[in-house]
């Protein structure tokens, strides 16, 4: 089901909404936040300069630490007056990032995500179980409100106790999950292995909306063994600094994740230099809001690194598509001079039926060499010395190829690693302790 008639527009319509609306975020900006003035002013740009979208490239970037250094309201374009919801990150790296809605900015999140929801088969049917974190974080009440909006019956029953989780699934007849795809797959284990209740048989669970990660192809394909070859699962993004879910998701064709484009113009970038790159070439993703009324951002340095898609749909869309994400620029690790993104370690871990989705990556430096070591969960425990050896060799010969480096593979038994109910941290980088 295709929720609003935006989303089939042809590529010309689409674009005049995009300038129209960039144009008036620049003015707006430029008039009410003093810090992008500078900027702008620094970049020697004004508004009236914005005479197409390409000179969009003209504009100068925004990044998290613009948010910071700003914190809490300095970015914001309208009077804390006029705010009715406020969220925040964390802040375990520094000052949170303070993110803020206005009304219409809430009316905007809702139609934002009720499109991605019908894109990921969600329907007035569904019953919708949300496994996010109710709070500060944007993901829950995003997906809250926008699966409401489109009628499902919502059961907010947030993270954690995972046994009455399940117990909720089985009662309510639960037949939509919004999770991590890790506590997806922890939620599956517990099931299986606390409560004698096979998720395939036993629970109704047919879509999976998943988001707060990335989602690999391998990691939804283990998704499937435990909920079924049938449950529909598909990869949502967003993040609090834009808006939250509600950026763009997948549809049914599961070819990238469509991008909400008349509220969000897309860009990818080299990462070094900032140079905007053609269609289909991969970078780091730039995303401009140009809706919002709040904290309206533009040139949002995401850090994600994936490509771009102009092409029409299958399932009728002509929104562009982002590739699912390759990883983050700043989630890079570089061990002995050599680029490592988490998610190629997780693709070889998964393409092994003897090994668990759980495992963690540890990199440490012993003299002047980078160790790296790649921790992971056993299916099935075993005492034969010969299996786990061999097991381990083909593991870290399969890594090496991948990778181009060595990695010490330690197999552990099963359901010992820690388990993740929000967003999975499985790096520990110790050479910066």
């Amino acid at each position: 089901m295709i929720w609003s008639k935006e989303e089939t527009l042809p590529r010309e319509e689409i674009e005049k909404i995009q300038l129209e609306r960039l144009q008036e975020t620049v003015k707006r900006v430029y008039d009410k936040v003093a810090p992008y003035r500078a900027k702008m002013d620094a970049a020697g740009v004004k508004p009236e300069d914005i005479k197409t979208l390409k000179d969009l490239a003209k504009l100068p970037f925004v990044t998290k630490q613009d948010m910071r250094d700003n914190y809490p309201f300095g970015l914001f374009a309208v009077p804390k007056d006029k705010l009715v919801r406020i969220h925040a990150s964390s802040g375990t790296t520094g000052k949170p990032t303070v993110v803020g809605y206005t009304k219409g900015d809430l009316d905007t999140w809702t139609e934002c995500v009720s499109r991605i929801a019908c894109m990921g088969g969600a329907t007035e049917k569904d019953v919708a179980q949300i496994c996010f974190g109710y709070g500060m974080f944007t993901g829950a009440l995003g997906l809250h409100y926008g699966l409401e909006n489109i009628g499902a019956a919502i059961v907010p029953s947030s993270t954690g106790n995972s046994q009455k989780q399940i117990m909720y699934m089985q009662d309510f007849e639960t037949s939509l999950l919004v999770a991590t795809p890790s506590y997806a797959l922890r939620l599956a284990e517990v099931a299986r292995r606390e409560m004698g209740v096979d998720p395939k048989r036993d629970l109704k669970v047919k879509i999976g909306l998943v988001g707060s990660e990335m989602l690999t192809d391998a990691m939804r394909e283990e998704m499937h063994k435990v909920w079924g070859e049938d449950m529909l699962i598909t990869s949502n993004y967003g993040m609090s600094e834009l808006m939250g879910p509600g950026v763009s998701g997948e549809c049914e064709y599961m070819e990238g994740m469509h991008i909400n484009e008349d509220f969000f113009i897309p860009e990818i970038i080299d990462s070094k230099t900032g140079e905007v790159l053609p269609a289909g070439e991969k970078g780091e993703l730039v995303i401009t809001c140009i809706k919002k009324e709040g904290l309206p951002l533009i040139r949002y340095r995401t850090k994600d690194i994936t490509r771009l898609f102009y092409d029409k749909c299958k399932c009728g869309r002509t929104f562009c598509r982002m590739e699912n994400l390759s990883g983050r620029s700043d989630d890079m690790l570089k061990v002995r001079g050599v680029n490592v993104f988490p998610s190629q370690i997780e693709e070889v871990i998964l393409s092994f039926d003897e090994l668990g989705p759980h495992y963690e990556i540890v990199v440490e430096r012993e003299g002047y060499t980078d160790k790296l070591t790649v921790k992971v969960e056993l299916n099935h425990a075993t005492d034969s010395f010969t299996v786990l050896e061999n097991l381990a060799k083909r593991v870290s010969g399969k890594l090496k190829t991948i990778l181009g480096l060595d990695a010490k593979v330690k197999l552990e038994s099963p359901n010992t690693l820690q388990r993740f109910e929000g967003k999975a941290k499985r790096v520990k980088d110790l050479r910066k302790v």
